[in-house]
């Protein structure tokens, strides 16, 4: 593996502020030493940190389009976010959010993998994500028994993750970590709504036929033999409306296929349509407004 870029700690604090937003390097140990590798890949970012022990302090609200999760390699880190206060043994990973305060404390020889990435690759909401944050998951526990393993081959291999096929792997890699949290969400108890086993089924049936232009609420109810009513209710219940759910997933699968170099030869609105939507203005301006950029953009941006 590759040993990295070495830091005085003058130098640790300056790679820090300039990589996160409103993010402090602090308390460090006489003759502080670091190093650090770093991949870019699409819009996620992998750090791959060793350090003596110091304190991370994120005081102000920062950008909150990101998100980030650290996983402990080596040592032990405590984080703290949202009253909350969690312990981070090696194998142990716990996600937290730049829009509110947070602080890491390492109080010996540590090694970590931070990997920071858009908010929306979670697919969850913000009361969802406010509940999980600062609550370590184990590769012990659950599907973490499946998540960490990965996760620690993507560290060894950081300098490997280059090129679009690279990106496909590592978007992926994270949609399993939204499938780990998910799960921990229900077994720790504190989403009761999730339960909802209407709410599932229907989220199951738009996500297997996203690509149907006819797929509607009324559609939907006649699948699974219950009024619009009914299913709009669930929904409301969760925050959201059957249509917006709809939305976002076929935005979400354009995106997916859009930075997949499987596909490059195809149109944006050969990929649109496959995905049920058809009118290609509608396409760019609702991508815009949930990605930033255009189609045409972020697939140029993405694999170019």
């Amino acid at each position: 593996m590759d040993t990295g870029t070495s830091f005085t700690f003058i130098e640790w604090r300056r790679l820090v502020a300039d990589s996160f937003t409103n993010v402090e390097a602090t308390f460090p140990a006489p003759d502080f030493t670091a190093t650090a590798r770093f991949q870019r890949v699409g819009d996620v970012e992998l750090y791959d940190m060793e350090t003596d022990p110091h304190t991370v302090i994120h005081s102000d609200r920062g950008n909150r389009t990101m998100c980030k999760f650290s996983l402990q390699l080596k040592g032990v880190a405590t984080l703290v976010q949202d009253d909350r206060t969690c312990e981070m043994k090696p194998g142990d990973f716990a996600l937290y959010t730049g829009e509110r305060p947070y602080h890491l404390v390492f109080k010996e020889p540590q090694r970590s993998l931070v990997v920071y990435f858009p908010r929306n690759f979670l697919h969850l909401r913000d009361d969802q994500i406010d509940r999980i944050t600062a609550t370590p998951i184990s590769r012990h526990e659950g599907l973490g028994k499946v998540a960490v393993p990965l996760f620690e081959q993507l560290a060894r291999n950081l300098n490997e993750l280059q090129g679009p096929h690279a990106q496909a792997l590592v978007r992926a890699s994270l949609d399993l970590l939204v499938t780990v949290v998910a799960d921990h969400i229900e077994r720790i108890g504190r989403d009761s709504t999730d339960s909802s086993l209407l709410f599932r089924q229907a989220v199951k049936y738009i996500e297997e036929h996203s690509g149907d232009p006819l797929l509607s609420p009324s559609t939907i109810a006649r699948a699974l033999y219950v009024s619009v009513r009914s299913l709009h209710t669930h929904f409301s219940d969760q925050g959201m409306t059957v249509a917006t759910y709809i939305r976002s997933c076929r935005l979400r699968a354009i995106h997916g296929d859009l930075a997949n170099p499987q596909f490059r030869e195809e149109t944006v609105q050969s990929i649109s349509a496959r995905h049920g939507l058809i009118d290609a203005s509608y396409v760019s301006k609702a991508f815009r407004s949930e990605y930033g950029e255009s189609p045409r953009d972020y697939r140029s941006r993405i694999l170019s």
